[in-house]
């Protein structure tokens, strides 16, 4: 059976406080008191790491978050692969992705201790609002470790961070992971050198909006609700 498709486009979505135009939207970031605080919460999710991996990512991650964000318009080509949702269904990613909906797309792993669940907490914000709207943007994270990252696994995970039936994850084998981490310019060869970024298309024959660093909620809603202006 087919998954039902969405009407294209978003309805009633909430205005976000603070946005003052999508131009301006990578000039803005979130304080780094702001951030280390959300790093405080997110540490009683997460397994404690061994020595060597949790200096790695605490490394990437300071460094993006002292690099700020950078926003750019770029013309992606979906991969025609398939991946296993958590649901354990397998599924084409061209099938997913183009239901209809405006599409919030994030690369992750279950055992990240920084990058990952700071992004995962991110997306948590930006679902609540959304709101009743919720329903009308696919939510879509993609392991980056799909040999550990199971359906059940990846089930879990989306639970810590409240993700609704709008928010789905996806892992697979690791030629399709790599294949769709290349189409999006985000593959770095392994997982303990990943970095932060966020890819939103407001419409289904759109661009995709890369935002490359900690993204906030508001600057994504902004980019879902104005869509990618004139260059």
């Amino acid at each position: 059976m087919q998954r039902a498709r969405h009407s294209t486009g978003l309805r009633r979505l909430p205005r976000a406080t603070g946005v003052a135009s999508l131009r301006a939207v990578g000039a803005m970031t979130r304080p780094v008191i702001v951030m280390s605080g959300l790093l405080v919460l997110l540490a009683a999710l997460m397994a404690q790491p061994s020595r060597a991996a949790t200096e790695a990512d605490h490394s990437a991650h300071h460094h993006y978050l002292a690099s700020g964000i950078s926003r750019t318009i770029v013309d992606y080509r979906v991969p025609r692969v398939t991946l296993v949702r958590d649901d354990g269904k397998s599924v084409l990613l061209t099938d997913e992705l183009d239901d209809g909906r405006p599409v919030v797309l994030s690369f992750i792993y279950t055992t990240c201790t920084t990058i990952c669940p700071l992004t995962s907490a991110t997306l948590s914000d930006l679902q609540r609002k959304l709101g009743e709207d919720r329903g009308h943007v696919h939510l879509v994270s993609i392991s980056i470790d799909p040999e550990q990252d199971t359906p059940a696994r990846l089930r879990e995970y989306a639970q810590r961070f409240s993700a609704g039936p709008e928010w789905n994850h996806y892992t697979g084998t690791v030629a399709s992971s790599a294949a769709v981490q290349r189409a999006f310019g985000a593959y770095a060869g392994d997982k303990m050198s990943h970095r932060p970024v966020t890819l939103v298309r407001a419409a289904r024959d759109g661009q995709w909006v890369r935002l490359d660093g900690f993204a906030t909620s508001e600057q994504m809603l902004a980019e879902l609700q104005h869509g990618s202006p004139a260059q």
